[in-house]
């Protein structure tokens, strides 16, 4: 009999968000790497730092139960939700190469429903995973009332303090502070909602291999409410 591991519940700064961590998440984490490794990855868009392969969502199905239970109970998706796309993920980025929304952090989609499950298939050498809140304005989620109120002001401040310098983010700025950080660790899942403020920490130095037995790799899959 599979048993499932136990979730921990968080919350994220002055918003409360919740964040979900599950530990030992997958029964056999070394064949999806494996997998992985049989994949060839390819560039996908112009705001991920580096390269992608599909996975299909079946992944999933051996905690099926548990994902359901969360989605519910802690994120509010009594419905379920869909699965809109699931992929390895690995950052081969060089710092100096990254474009500006590569410096900064993002959110997903600004849609309460939109549900982000990333997959740590590296170890604690893989940086982890930051959220922010944005000073000015005090958002740490970005939903479709803010969107004009944050993105102008952003803009804004860009204008006038000019862009970040390449590389990627590492603890607070001038425009953001981090309010939450989850580390990396093999195996370990993690789910919060896209609206969230967030961004790949990337240790400094970090060779960034492409190689998925060796890389910066995950699995980056995202749900939508029904």
């Amino acid at each position: 009999m599979l048993i499932a591991p136990s979730p921990t519940i968080g919350r994220i700064g002055h918003e409360g968000e919740p964040i979900v961590v599950i530990d030992g998440f997958s029964s056999n984490p070394a064949a999806l790497v494996e997998d992985a490794a049989s994949r060839a990855f390819t560039p996908l868009g112009p705001h991920y730092p580096g390269v992608r392969a599909p996975l299909p969502g079946k992944y999933l199905a051996e905690r099926m139960e548990l994902l359901q239970r969360l989605l519910a109970d802690v994120f509010g998706l009594r419905d379920g939700a869909n699965l809109l796309e699931c992929n390895f993920s690995l950052v081969t980025a060089a710092p100096e190469s990254l474009g500006l929304t590569q410096r900064l952090p993002h959110f997903d989609a600004a849609d309460p429903g939109r549900i982000a499950v990333l997959h740590y298939l590296c170890g604690p050498e893989g940086g982890g995973t930051g959220f922010y809140r944005h000073r000015s304005t005090g958002f740490e989620t970005v939903s479709p009332s803010r969107m004009e109120d944050y993105s102008g002001m952003l803009e804004a401040e860009l204008a006038q303090r000019g862009d970040p310098e390449p590389g990627y983010m590492r603890g607070d700025t001038a425009l953001f502070e981090q309010t939450y950080r989850v580390e990396a660790a093999f195996n370990r899942l993690v789910i919060y909602r896209g609206w969230t403020l967030h961004t790949g920490l990337i240790p400094p130095g970090h060779p960034l291999p492409a190689d998925p037995r060796s890389g910066r790799l995950t699995v980056n899959t995202f749900l939508q409410a029904q």
